[in-house]
């Protein structure tokens, strides 16, 4: 006869309790579908097949999803932080089971035809989570991420199958250093490809910049997409307390991944699903954390499509209603001087909502403390890296919404990221009808002082992914045109995009959007202050040219992306699947 221990089975899957897991016992958790039961011995046997304890049976199963890859830098460390996620929920009393999710690096996709799977890859990401988590009947999730579009697709699965569930951002990472100057990825790389074009730099110090430049695993170090969305989710409820820029080689990480999965188990005890914690409220709230950082303008794809999965209906409106009541209280890279390690020391995103609580919504989250209590316990270290909303760097927030007969259901742009001389501009159309063919004319020297780079195709349908346009928008600030070069596109940007760019531009031209019959030398207006974006040209003009556009034929016919081309919607909703 097998030895047995801890909770013994009946052949009808009752437990006999040693006592010891009486009150979890209790509880009516989802695993009971896979574990329970005379219909489930063959369940049970697999389960025993993975080397599940008879004792541990009774326990909470929590998924712990993991992105751990070793090509991307910010989640090469995540096998440390599984291993303590994997202890705290041993320790709460729960009993995990470690999947994997693929991640992207928009980085090493950036400038190619793979950044056309980066967007994309977000849904199929919720589609994943949404699988195993419902194929298996798993009770809670804790959710280990940290790039573009790895968080924000957690996310929406997380809120689509309602389990109790913990982020863990793995953190940022730390600054490069040479020859005294701190360096980050995007400021120091992107930008030496136009300075090293214009003469600005050798090729030794381009080499030099490429082995300094990114010192280890995290994230990238400035207030880019992963970065935002980290402080985000945590402003939001969805993790625990100064888990967004804890430093992704430090034991205050591995703290916060222990004490999330330990923390998961209570949630799982209590009730506590995602669909309680991130509402209209508490997505207000990172809306407006996300204008005081000067956040990435990724987040007004995500936030919308986190929203919709959490039942809540949001475009991109509430980024310019609360845009202008919200200061931007922290200067982060690109636009600005500090680093994430820099908003770590001086609080945290604890410290960043205590300077914002006026702005704020009161919720809970999933630490069991609800939004005030954690401002209360904070500090701001540092009054220059977090300002109070009276002494701001700017007095509005980091994100613009413009509107004008280019982009009628709207167009985005970092604002807090824009030189003063720029925010109003005029200049004549330079028109691409792809990356790679602007690309070109930057680096050929063609793109001078006084144009406006259209770049089109490149939307949600049309790209088909929406690409970020980091690589142009870097070699233009390299070249030193910054302040006298504008740039639009229905595609996107990386949140390390600085200068007058202009994206998510609704309709897409795909869709035969106005910007679709853009032509070369049009004038085009730009009026950041005034939420304005304007081609020259009357309405009948615009109409007349809309008439004779014809749709291109897809860039993309097979595969994956042809089929989310097919079924994306706009980037004003979000650029969601139907």
């Amino acid at each position: 006869m097998a030895r047995l221990s801890g909770n013994m089975k009946s052949a009808s899957g009752k437990t006999r309790s040693s006592g010891k897991n009486k009150k979890i016992s209790a509880i009516k958790m989802k695993s009971e579908a896979i574990k329970k039961g005379i219909e489930r011995v063959p369940h049970r046997a697999l389960l025993y097949a993975t080397g599940i304890p008879q004792s541990e049976m009774g326990k909470p199963f929590i998924g712990v999803a993991s992105s751990f890859t070793d090509i991307i830098p910010g989640h090469t460390g995540m096998r440390d932080l599984e291993r303590f996620i994997e202890k705290g929920v041993h320790s709460g009393g729960g009993y995990p089971f470690f999947f994997g999710l693929p991640g992207i690096c928009d980085g090493i996709a950036m400038g190619h035809s793979g950044m056309h799977y980066s967007l994309p890859s977000r849904e199929l990401i919720a589609d994943m989570i949404e699988t195993v988590m419902e194929a298996h009947k798993l009770d809670g999730l804790v959710l280990l991420t940290n790039c573009d579009k790895i968080t924000p697709g957690m996310l929406m699965g997380a809120l689509r199958v309602d389990v109790p569930t913990v982020v863990v951002t793995a953190g940022p990472m730390l600054s490069g250093h040479l020859k005294g100057k701190r360096l980050s990825l995007v400021n120091d790389t992107f930008e030496a490809v136009g300075k090293y074009k214009k003469g600005l730099i050798s090729s030794s110090e381009v080499e030099e910049l490429e082995l300094c430049a990114c010192p280890g695993a995290g994230s990238c170090q400035g207030m880019y997409t992963a970065n935002t969305m980290a402080c985000l989710t945590e402003s939001m409820g969805m993790s625990l307390p100064y888990c967004a820029t804890a430093l992704a080689v430090s034991a205050q990480k591995k703290r916060i991944a222990f004490e999330s999965g330990r923390r998961v188990v209570e949630l799982v005890k209590k009730g506590v699903r995602p669909s309680k914690v991130v509402t209209r409220e508490s997505l207000e709230n990172a809306i407006v954390v996300d204008l005081a950082l000067g956040g990435s303008t990724n987040t007004c794809l995500h936030l919308p499509a986190i929203a919709r999965e959490a039942g809540v209906d949001m475009t991109i409106e509430p980024f310019d209603r609360l845009s202008k009541k919200t200061p931007h209280i922290a200067d982060m890279l690109p636009g600005g001087r500090h680093y994430l390690e820099d908003l770590d020391y001086a609080g945290g995103i604890p410290a960043v909502m205590k300077s914002l609580k006026g702005l704020l919504n009161d919720h809970i989250t999933v630490s069991g403390k609800k939004i005030f209590e954690i401002t209360e316990a904070a500090q701001v270290q540092d009054p220059e890296v977090i300002r109070p909303v009276n002494r701001p760097y700017h007095k509005e927030g980091g994100i613009a919404v413009l509107s004008g007969n280019i982009a009628p259901d709207g167009a985005v742009v970092k604002q807090s990221a824009v030189g003063p001389a720029m925010m109003r501009f005029k200049g004549k159309a330079r028109v691409f009808d792809s990356e790679e063919k602007a690309m070109k004319a930057i680096m050929d020297g063609k793109i001078k002082a006084g144009d406006v780079v259209v770049i089109r195709y490149e939307g949600p349908r049309g790209g088909p992914g929406m690409r970020e346009m980091l690589s142009p928008t870097a070699a233009i600030a390299g070249m030193g045109l910054a302040e006298s070069v504008a740039l639009i596109t229905d595609g996107r940007f990386s949140g390390g995009t600085r200068g007058p760019c202009i994206g998510h531009i609704s309709p897409e031209a795909m869709e035969g959007g106005p910007i679709a019959v853009v032509q070369e030398g049009d004038v085009i207006s730009i009026d950041i202050p005034g939420r304005k974006l304007n081609v020259e040209l009357s309405d009948k003009e615009i109409a007349k040219r809309l008439e004779s556009w014809k749709k291109p034929k897809p860039k993309i016919e097979k595969g994956w992306l042809a089929r989310y081309a097919r079924n994306v919607s706009s980037a004003a909703r979000g650029a969601v699947l139907s």
